[in-house]
């Protein structure tokens, strides 16, 4: 008598999306920039032909196109900007004198892109092109800009909490494999961890930050959790102290992963990583994270 298999256990989402990630944001940004020059082309030249007012149909595609690849091609910068100046509840208000003069900035090199994008396709067709009066359309361009980077910001802030909890960092960890306790090795270059009935070898190097879960520490490497058996106190013990740091009862980050920290008006603070990624650091640690 023969078994049917038994079916295959589901694909986590992270497992799914974050080997697609990068295509996704890229063709995010592409997408929703050409898609708008393509709507705003079409409708430009359809309101002109419908006044009556002549104009090349070749114009409205350099306007909107124009600006579309600045905008595109100024995405990285926004990125960075909201990694080094994230925004949360509770300190938005002190974040909102550096996004103004963000916004200015983004909106003037935009402008100043466009335009040159704009005298060179006029100049291609033998034509010229005139901006206008500087200081009245750098204002009304700068009203639209405002409203282009607010969504931008958004949009960044909102996929990265998404993101955080697609890759399980608002949710527990599923209890891990027993297996045995971590070796006295001193300085350990890697950490054998086994978890769904596999072994994986971390590198120490590739640690972003660990936390402790019972009577196991959870390493944080590329968005997943490995759960080793020890505690967070041994980890420390072991781990290079001039790379990682114990910023609270049960955190210890890697320096090389750290964005920014964060004062917090209670004293302590929090930690920023390069990922988008935070997490909590008690005032008591907050000394050990200053340069000697």
């Amino acid at each position: 008598m023969t078994h049917a298999p038994a079916p295959a256990a589901p694909q986590p989402a992270a497992d799914r999306y974050l080997p697609l990630r990068r295509i996704f944001e890229v063709g995010y940004w592409v997408v929703s920039f050409c898609l708008s020059a393509v709507v705003n082309s079409a409708t430009a030249l359809m309101d002109y032909q419908r006044d009556g007012r002549p104009i090349q149909a070749w114009e409205p595609m350099a306007w909107e196109w124009s600006s579309a690849l600045v905008s595109l091609a100024l995405v990285p910068a926004v990125i960075w900007f909201t990694r080094w100046y994230p925004l949360h509840f509770d300190t938005w208000r002190r974040r909102l004198a550096p996004y103004l003069a963000a916004s200015v900035a983004w909106s003037l090199l935009h402008v100043l892109g466009m335009v040159a994008l704009r005298k060179l396709a006029y100049a291609a067709q033998g034509s010229s092109y005139d901006f206008g009066d500087w200081p009245r359309e750098l204002f009304y361009e700068y009203l639209k800009d405002a409203l282009t980077f607010v969504g931008m910001v958004v949009t960044i802030h909102v996929y990265r909490i998404l993101l955080r909890r697609i890759q399980g960092e608002a949710s527990l960890l599923a209890a891990p494999d027993a297996g045995p306790p971590v070796e006295p090795v001193e300085r350990p270059q890697r950490f054998l961890v086994r978890k769904l009935n596999r072994e994986f070898l971390v590198a120490t190097d590739d640690i972003e930050w660990m936390q402790a879960s019972g009577n196991y520490v959870n390493l944080r490497v590329n968005g997943r959790d490995y759960p080793l058996r020890s505690t967070i106190a041994a980890m420390e013990s072991r781990l290079d102290p001039l790379r990682f740091k114990r910023v609270q009862r049960s955190y210890i980050v890697n320096l090389d992963y750290v964005a920014s920290i964060e004062p917090l008006d209670s004293g302590d603070a929090r930690i920023h990583l390069k990922d988008g990624a935070n997490i909590p650091c008690s005032r008591r640690y907050r000394e050990a994270l200053k340069p000697g």
